[in-house]
């Protein structure tokens, strides 16, 4: 033992290493479909900070890690945060505030009775919410490693809580789910209504349902892209794209499911997918995108999992795979076109990383009067998450684009969250052995009834008064708990993506809320504690 600390004294990047490795290693142990993934580091970290203390890295490496994970989150759900609030994301928010300061008040309770110090306490709310951005925060405030014990003791129940009452409640209430959106179907029906014979092209598009596209058309023994002016004619067979409910209603409206017709012959048009990876292509709109100078069509597109129509005003992003109709003998030509690079869905610009990161810390910087307590700062924790927020809601501003592909953004954050635990866990492992061995399982209990607090307050309120759906409920407490693991479980028990929409409706809210949370208490009570 006396050798490998002081092997690992000698060499902490080997011991950075060996924490995040050894920790994705137990993350990946599943125990009935429960794995700790990232959040394994944390304890690799402790158990190396404990046997070797002075393996701990330089604070600024963890912080790095904290800016990459921060700014990665605000850019993935910046459109997703705005767009809810003008929706059910008002209430939702209100219901995940009232778990999380909730989480506080038990937390100050609980700290108070056992002795603990006031950053101990914001440490186990930061740790129960599994929020790294509160916890930095807090160790800002404090001045010292007491909120990283705190956080360290929370943390455990912080992952395993969430998914263990998900995973009951569910049982419990059996809730009704809402079937998930059905994926994009092709279609093909000839036209024999005497209403849509004669009709122009663009008068029929208008007439269309929602959630389905016109994207070509067969008339005699030639397949065509159908244009604005065009009119109908009996026995045109047309080429539908959309959902299935929408694909039905179309085929009602026109004529009757004829397959085969259009899609069977590939002699003049043809489906190619293709991604786009031109720089100069990015951020526009499918209405202001460039085509080649033959005829082609955008079907959908692919973007991640998830399949979108090509409206006109959807925007494209890093990443996204387009569907395309194009002539048979030009597929070369459209791949060259929109570049069709794989690498594009790993890659970002780093000109419009570094400039978010850099406006991300200067906003941080700003200092804010707080009546009664002086000034306080956003900071690292919380100024890169409200301007990449912004920026990921904004998109493009003039030639840079801000948003990055889903795989790339993905190892990003993963990467930050993993470096930053890895370094804190480091840092607090002798003091996490110590505080465990002096106040034993009194602190532990402290820290499960801290998390069961935010989540027995969302589930219950939200469920029972608020009549939230089951799925989205779960979204919501999962991003007022935080750790990517729990709505990762949730969308799979429940197959049901509505999970991660409420889970990126409320993280980024609850992540700010978390951090002033944090730092005004240890402002406002550290110095009077005691």
């Amino acid at each position: 033992m006396e050798i490998a600390r002081t092997f690992l004294e000698s060499q902490p990047l080997v011991a950075l290493a060996f924490a995040i490795g050894a920790g994705y290693l137990l993350g990946q142990v599943s125990i009935r479909g429960f794995a700790l993934g990232a959040g394994a580091v944390l304890f690799t970290g402790l158990a190396i900070g404990a046997i070797a203390p002075k393996a701990s890295l330089p604070g600024v490496v963890g912080t790095i890690g904290l800016l990459m994970f921060l700014y990665g989150v605000g850019i993935q759900y910046g459109r997703q945060f705005f767009a809810g609030l003008a929706g059910p994301g008002l209430v939702w928010n209100a219901l995940a505030l009232a778990g999380v300061l909730g989480s506080m008040a038990v937390a100050l309770g609980a700290a108070q009775l056992l002795g603990l110090s006031v950053p101990t306490a914001v440490g186990l709310f930061a740790g129960s919410g599994t929020s790294t951005a509160a916890l930095h925060a807090a160790l800002v405030a404090a001045g010292s490693q007491e909120p990283a014990v705190g956080y360290s003791v929370a943390y455990p129940f912080g992952v395993v809580g969430p998914i263990l009452a998900i995973y009951l409640l569910t049982a419990f209430l059996k809730p009704k789910l809402a079937p998930p959106p059905p994926a994009l179907r092709y279609g093909e029906v000839t036209v024999d209504q005497p209403a849509a014979i004669g009709q122009r092209i663009d008068a029929i598009e208008r007439l269309l349902p929602a959630g389905v596209q016109m994207i070509g058309l067969r008339r005699g023994l030639h397949n065509l892209l159908p244009a604005p002016s065009m009119v109908l004619a009996g026995n045109d067979a047309l080429f539908l794209v959309g959902q299935p409910d929408a694909l039905a209603k179309a085929t009602g409206m026109l004529g009757h499911d004829q397959p085969r017709q259009v899609i069977g012959d590939r002699s003049d048009f043809d489906v190619v997918r293709v991604y786009v990876s031109k720089p100069g292509l990015l951020g526009r709109s499918i209405a202001e995108l460039p085509m080649p100078d033959f005829p082609a069509r955008i079907s959908h597109v692919r973007r991640g999992d998830v399949e979108l129509l090509a409206a006109p005003d959807l925007v494209i992003e890093s990443g996204d795979r387009l569907v395309v109709i194009a002539p048979s003998d030009k597929i070369a030509a459209v791949r060259a076109h929109f570049g069709d690079s794989i690498r594009a869905t790993a890659e970002f610009s780093y000109v419009s990383a570094g400039l978010g990161m850099m406006l991300g810390l200067l906003l941080g910087c700003i200092p804010i009067p707080l009546p009664g307590l002086g000034r306080f700062t956003l900071g690292v924790a919380c100024g890169p998450l409200i301007m990449a927020l912004v920026l990921g809601w904004l998109g493009r501003t003039g030639p840079i684009s801000w948003r990055m592909p889903a795989p790339a953004n993905l190892v990003l954050r993963n990467f930050g969250l993993t470096l930053f635990l890895a370094v804190v866990a480091i840092g607090a492992g002798k003091p996490f052995v110590d505080t465990v061995a002096r106040e034993g399982i009194p602190i532990l209990l402290a820290g499960a009834a801290v998390l069961l607090t935010n989540v027995l307050l969302i589930m219950l309120i939200g469920f029972y008064v608020l009549k939230i759906p089951f799925d989205s409920l779960v979204g919501v407490m999962s991003g007022a708990t935080g750790n990517p693991a729990i709505p990762a479980y949730g969308s799979r028990l429940l197959q049901s993506d509505r999970v991660d929409v409420g889970y990126a409706t409320i993280f980024p809210s609850m992540t700010i809320v978390k951090v002033l949370a944090a730092q005004v208490v240890v402002m406002l009570l550290a110095g009077t504690a005691g």
